[in-house]
C-alpha cells in the first residue's frame, strides 16, 4: 500500500510537466490507487547477463556490514557495472552521435501507455525471429493503431531463460558475438513504429536487434529518431496488449549511452 501511495505521489508531481497528466490516466480507465504494480526488471547480481564483449560484469563490494563501535548496525556497499547489462535503457546516443544521452532524455518519453506485441509463438519456432511489419499491422487490426508516445514492448518469451547465458544469448563464449541467437525487432517494423511516434522500443531479450545482427539497424533507426531502447525486460506475460502504463526510469548518468533501469508497469 505504501508503494502505491508513493507511485501516486510521483505521478501527481510528474503530471505537472509530463505530456500526459494523471487526470488523463484516470480518464482512460486506470485508477492509480487501485492499479497492480508489475515489476519488469531483473535484479542486478553476479548472475546478471551483459553483452559478451564486456570484460567486466556486476560487482558488489562490501564496505562495512555489522555493529559499529557505537553499538548500532550499519551496512554499506559499493558497486561497479557496465552501462549495458541486466535490465537497462539504451540512450539514443548509443548509436547516434547527436542523440540524447541518458541524462538528456525528457521524462515524458519514459512514462507512457504500453503497447505489448506478443510474438512468443513465432519465436518458439524460430529463435532468430524478428518482428515484421505484418505483425504490427495484425496487432493494430485488433487493438488500433499504435499511438504517439507509446512504450512498445515486444514479448518473445526469452525472459524465462534468464540468467542462463547459453540459453538466453544462444552462445556463452566470452568476448564473442559471432554466434548469438535470440529474437527481437526487425528494422522495417522498428521504422514503422518510429514513424507512428513510439517513444520507446523495449524487449525481453538482450538487444532491440536480434542475435545474428551485425549492423544493428534497429539501434540505428531508433537512435536517429531519439527513440529510447529497453532491453532485458521480464514479466511481459503479465501485461495486457493495451491498457497498462509503464515507468522506465534509468540512473541519471551524465553523458551516458545507457544505464540500469527499474522498469515497472501499472495495470488496472
Amino acid at each position: 500500500m505504501h508503494s502505491i501511495r508513493r507511485l501516486s505521489f510521483a505521478f501527481a508531481l510528474l503530471g505537472a510537466f509530463c505530456a500526459t497528466p494523471v487526470t488523463s490516466l484516470q480518464a482512460q480507465g486506470l485508477d492509480i490507487a487501485k492499479a497492480n504494480v508489475i515489476d519488469l526488471t531483473h535484479a542486478l547480481d553476479a548472475d546478471s547477463i551483459f553483452w559478451p564483449t564486456e570484460t567486466d560484469s556486476f560487482k558488489l563490494t562490501k564496505v562495512f556490514k555489522g555493529l559499529t563501535e557505537e553499538g548500532f548496525f550499519y551496512a554499506a556497499y559499493k558497486f561497479c557495472l557496465p552501462e549495458h547489462g541486466g535490465t537497462h535503457l539504451d540512450a539514443p546516443f548509443h548509436f547516434a552521435e547527436h542523440g540524447w544521452t541518458i541524462a538528456k532524455i525528457p521524462l515524458k518519453r519514459l512514462i507512457g501507455p504500453a503497447v505489448v506485441i506478443d510474438i512468443s509463438a513465432k519465436t518458439a519456432k524460430d529463435k532468430d525471429y524478428t518482428l515484421k511489419v505484418e505483425d504490427v499491422t495484425a496487432w493494430e487490426a485488433v487493438h488500433g493503431q499504435v499511438r504517439a508516445g507509446a512504450i512498445v514492448l515486444l514479448r518473445t518469451g526469452w525472459s524465462s531463460r534468464w540468467p542462463d547465458k547459453l540459453a538466453y544469448l544462444g552462445d556463452d563464449t566470452p568476448g564473442d558475438t559471432s554466434n548469438l541467437h535470440f529474437p527481437s525487432y526487425g528494422a522495417e517494423a522498428a521504422q514503422m513504429l518510429v514513424e507512428r511516434g513510439a517513444a520507446v522500443l523495449g524487449v525481453d531479450t538482450a538487444s532491440i536487434d536480434n542475435g545474428p545482427s551485425r549492423k544493428f539497424l534497429v539501434h540505428q533507426v531508433t537512435g536517429a529518431a531519439n527513440v529510447v531502447g529497453l532491453e532485458n525486460l521480464t514479466n511481459l506475460d503479465k501485461l495486457p496488449p493495451t491498457g497498462a502504463w509503464v515507468l522506465a526510469l534509468p540512473m541519471k548518468l551524465a553523458g551516458g549511452s545507457g544505464a540500469p533501469a527499474h522498469v515497472v508497469a501499472l495495470v488496472r
